[in-house]
């Protein structure tokens, strides 16, 4: 894409952006978008298809800026603080950026995920990776992961839809603290830890390895990867 398309696909998003913040995502239309930017409905076209993909791309801009936020939370040494700052963090984009937030994770066809929604999973699976790294994880990772996204998406949402004087961020706070109390045990030195513990342990940090590290054929390390997911149940 030239230099030339991409400011205006820039333009384009940012005026979109701001509609979308400011009216919803009804109020998002090709003919309103291009008239707040000043071009053509048919650059519109040409760049994004239609309202659908602009939506899309609207999507794809607000992962970007929530990734981005993510980022500035450094690894703190406890795995589990880590994890309570990053539901924190989850939720205050929620109520700062309602539109967007309904935008990303809510959806318009059951059983789509939006494809910018991907990183964003990719990286809840790394910060629940460090908790069983540490062998303080008390299901496997992928199923921690799922359990936490459903809880954090659920609460944001429900104080989404409520009036901006009857929120109760104690809500949060006690869903992550039950949901994090369910999900981990009380850290204690790896030696102590009971087997699912140092099973879940020792798996993640194969698959960190991976493969090519072990002294094992394929077959053997998949058998040896199905055994611990068995232990850690």
């Amino acid at each position: 894409m030239d230099d030339a398309k991409t400011r205006t696909r820039r333009q384009i998003l940012e005026v979109a952006a701001g509609i979308l913040e400011r009216e919803g995502a009804q109020a998002v239309s090709t003919r309103s978008v291009a008239a707040a930017a000043g071009i053509r409905a048919a650059s519109l076209y040409q760049l994004f298809g239609d309202k659908d993909g602009l939506l899309a791309a609207l999507a794809i801009h607000a992962f970007d800026l929530y990734l981005a936020e993510k980022s500035t939370l450094a690894p703190s040494g406890d795995p589990v603080d880590d994890m309570r700052r990053g539901w924190d963090s989850h939720v205050d984009f929620g109520l700062r950026h309602p539109a967007f937030y309904l935008l990303m994770f809510g959806t318009d066809r059951p059983g789509r995920r939006p494809p910018a929604g991907e990183e964003a999973n990719r990286l809840l699976l790394r910060f629940i990776g460090r908790i069983a790294d540490a062998g303080r994880l008390r299901v496997p990772v992928p199923l921690a992961a799922s359990l936490s996204q459903a809880a954090v998406i659920g609460v944001t949402l429900s104080l989404i839809g409520a009036p901006a004087g009857e929120r109760d961020p104690d809500v949060s706070i006690r869903m992550r603290d039950t949901l994090i109390d369910s999900l981990i045990t009380d850290p204690s030195p790896i030696v102590d830890a009971t087997v699912a513990a140092r099973a879940l342990a020792l798996d993640a940090a194969l698959a960190a390895a991976g493969d090519p590290a072990l002294p094992l054929r394929p077959t053997e390390a998949a058998l040896l990867r199905d055994w611990l997911q068995q232990l850690a149940r």
